[in-house]
């Protein structure tokens, strides 16, 4: 674009990307660093659990993450620039929070989403001023996304592709090199386990690298729920691996093993049943005190495994794993009754072998397992 700019154009031109850059470092360091909690389980001696609370970002969810790094990366390659649109294919908090930072810089954002979304995540989004893209087919989410952005002149963010590039994994807080940080003065600062579920992929390619980077003898636990390419792809080294249902736990889980997720970084996968991740959702919640959500419940559910495991063979350690969002967001379904029964899911006869591990440190549970 600069050979088809006079100079005084091109500078004019990089001072709105320089100005777009700062009001996103800003608005990061005025958002603290999210909590890590340590859930007091008194029967485990020995072994600590942490988990690192995402629901507290500025947009309550991990996305917030996501959505800057892809901003700034977006910005940094050039492909955002004053007045330039950007198209995602999402219907969820990843939609929420790139409204969120299109808002902030000052750009139109479109986010294209199955015309059977939820009035709460239409919401969610128009809130920052998010413009809502309906399509009938949602396998074209994103071939449509794609071509709604060249309609535009605009920018396809992608965050399936670009996730695992766009945050920088050796460090500059991302989130592994946070949670190694608040646990350096813990009694076990470098955990056994991280857990995690994938959505794009990004995270757990993040996490993933940042351990082998630094050398930690952590290993990296990956959840993967029902109706989902992703342990499939893992297990079978097959990364064409297709789903043809949607997930029902939101955020995690996809059809297609997406090109963000970087099987090699991967210790382990676990499958969890979707009435098991609600079952621990709904047990967690309790615990604390305030409600988490599915993909969270899929994350404890995980770490209760590895945890019960590492009990039964008398080790010591910690593991880590998040709170993705709130609750909050879920009160007309996973959290109503009649939305799990037209779902066909039943958390409850799951619930007391996860609500005794919190008590004895034993799990009367038994997960898909496939190890890297």
């Amino acid at each position: 674009m600069e050979n088809r700019l006079g100079k005084g154009e091109v500078a004019t031109a990089r001072n709105w990307v320089d100005r777009a850059i700062a009001a996103i470092e800003a608005d990061q360091r005025r958002s603290a660093d999210t909590h890590l909690w340590k859930l007091d389980v008194p029967a485990l001696t020995g072994i600590d659990l942490y988990l690192k609370d995402e629901s507290t970002h500025p947009t309550g969810s991990l996305k917030h993450r996501l959505a800057r790094s892809l901003f700034l990366y977006a910005l940094c390659n050039g492909h955002i620039r004053e007045g330039t649109a950007v198209v995602e294919a999402s219907s969820g908090s990843t939609a929420v929070s790139e409204a969120y930072f299109a808002r902030l810089i000052g750009i139109p954002f479109f986010a294209v989403m199955p015309r059977s979304t939820s009035p709460e995540k239409i919401a969610a989004i128009e809130h920052y001023g998010g413009l809502c893209h309906f399509i009938d087919d949602g396998e074209r989410i994103y071939a449509e996304s794609a071509e709604l952005a060249a309609r535009l002149s605009g920018h396809f963010m992608d965050q399936f592709t670009h996730a695992e590039r766009a945050t920088d994994w050796r460090g500059n807080n991302n989130i592994a090199e946070s949670i190694f940080r608040q646990l350096a003065s813990e009694r076990h600062p470098i955990p056994s386990w991280v857990v995690m579920s994938a959505g794009t992929g990004g995270t757990t390619a993040t996490i993933g690298r940042y351990i082998r980077y630094k050398r930690h003898a952590t290993r990296l636990s990956v959840a993967d729920v029902e109706r989902s390419a992703f342990f499939e792809g893992f297990s079978t080294r097959n990364l064409g691996c297709r789903c043809d249902r949607p997930s029902r736990i939101e955020g995690i889980g996809r059809p297609r093993v997406e090109p963000s997720f970087v099987p090699g970084v991967i210790d382990t996968m676990l499958r969890v049943p979707d009435a098991v991740s609600l079952a621990a959702m709904r047990v967690l919640s309790r615990w604390l005190g305030r409600r988490v959500g599915g993909s969270t419940g899929t994350n404890f559910a995980a770490m209760c495994f590895h945890a019960a495991r590492m009990a039964s063979a008398g080790e010591a350690g910690s593991l880590v794993t998040l709170i993705c969002d709130s609750g909050d967001r879920y009160s007309n379904s996973y959290y109503d009754d009649a939305w799990l029964e037209a779902n066909g899911l039943d958390p409850s006869p799951f619930e007391p072998a996860i609500a005794a591990f919190l008590q004895d440190g034993r799990l009367d549970l038994d997960l898909a397992e496939c190890h890297g």
